[in-house]
């Protein structure tokens, strides 16, 4: 376990002007977006979001915060969700066409996911195949600034952008340190225009990230520091946030509990839910949150059953006051406060697509970080159990 002095020395690390993304947590603090726009020197700013973040009126606000004298911004709010390469070329245009200088991020996972895949074209040319991976782009990118609107992907704190071929639909995750943001803006009041379901849905995410992050193969102290805190905040204000939804104090704690998670991943990865779920996103458009949320208690079983596993599961769950063998069903029990179906069937996954959905969960990149090997076989029980 992560001594409690050095976890809380690496968490306020994260908070320090040096780090990247520099972080910065407060009801109204997006009101400094102007502020670092004229640190960085920006002259001509995209700001990337999509419909319902503009129509919730949170670009127009965005946008006049960053407006200044000898400054032009343009907006671009075509981001869709889960993002393909249609969506990030059609974003390179804008910020081709407004000559942007910087990039500004403003809406869930899909659009600050857009800017990133749009900043590796913009600087570093090619497709964003070219990218799939680590540590691809060889030429500098345009300084990104990230503000959330909701409270799950953490995609603010990671160097990664993960968007998926137009045609095929096969996510590519696109790392690289110089995709990182220049800062977060971690506003809690931007996410109450959330919808329930939006709610729900991103707040399993974030569960789903600071679980996984935690045991993963790549594990180390730092990212059990960010995922063990992550957990704790989001585990507590989950049902909080779910039945009070003007709570300011838990929706905080959610969003600062997703983009500690978004570390998390940084220096750990992910695991076997996430690869379960993309599949899923894919054949049957179930909303990726959802997606992990259902996937997850199962494959948390799947992992204690194996062992190797169980000494940070229970850290993880001793954060949040549990026991190890409590979380699958308290994981399940998630799905439950928000009121969501847990088998598959429930959300239109038909018993004759298991195979397939397995097949194609075992090729899935995060697959490899899972604490417990898992082969095309195992997801094939993971999706029976689950069915």
């Amino acid at each position: 376990m992560t001594a409690g002095k050095d976890a809380a020395r690496i968490i306020k690390a994260a908070f320090a002007p040096g780090a990247r993304p520099r972080l910065i947590f407060g009801a109204g603090c997006v009101a400094q977006a102007g502020r670092l726009a004229g640190e960085l020197g920006a002259r001509r700013v995209l700001l990337v979001t999509d419909p319902g973040v503009a129509r919730a009126g949170h670009a127009a606000r965005v946008a006049a915060l960053l407006a200044a004298p000898g400054r032009t911004l343009s907006i671009f709010d075509g981001v869709r969700e889960n993002p393909t390469t249609k969506d990030v070329a059609a974003c390179v245009e804008a910020a081709r066409a407004g000559e942007a200088d910087l990039l500004v991020g403003l809406g869930g996972g899909s659009a600050l996911d857009t800017a990133k895949g749009c900043n590796f074209l913009l600087t570093n040319g090619g497709r964003m195949a070219d990218y799939w991976g680590v540590g691809k782009a060889t030429r500098p990118m345009l300084p990104f600034l990230a503000i959330p609107t909701t409270a799950g992907t953490g995609s603010e704190c990671q160097s990664a952008a993960l968007i998926a071929d137009e045609v095929t639909h096969q996510k590519m995750a696109c790392l690289d340190k110089k995709a990182t943001a220049f800062a977060a803006l971690l506003d809690p009041e931007l996410t109450f225009s959330q919808p329930p379901r939006v709610t729900a849905s991103t707040g399993l995410d974030a569960v789903a990230h600071a679980v996984e992050s935690a045991v993963t193969r790549k594990r180390n102290p730092v990212s059990a520091a960010f995922a063990q805190e992550a957990f704790r905040l989001c585990f507590g204000a989950f049902p909080r946030v779910l039945a009070h939804p003007g709570d300011l104090a838990a929706r905080g704690d959610m969003l600062l509990g997703a983009a500690l998670a978004g570390l998390a991943i940084e220096n750990s990865m992910l695991g076997a839910a996430h690869s379960a779920a993309n599949p899923l996103t894919a054949h049957f458009q179930i909303a990726h949150g959802l997606a992990v949320g259902l996937m997850l208690p199962h494959v948390v079983r799947f992992n204690l059953a194996h062992g190797e596993a169980e000494p940070a599961y229970r850290d993880l769950a001793a954060a949040a006051g549990l026991a190890a063998s409590q979380l699958p069903e308290c994981l399940a029990g998630l799905l439950t406060a928000a009121s969501l179906p847990s088998r598959l069937r429930d959300w239109g996954v038909t018993e004759d697509s298991l195979h397939q959905l397995a097949s194609e969960a075992a090729t899935q990149w995060t697959a490899q970080f899972n604490p417990a090997p898992v082969a095309a076989g195992d997801f094939l029980s993971l999706y029976r159990q689950a069915f």
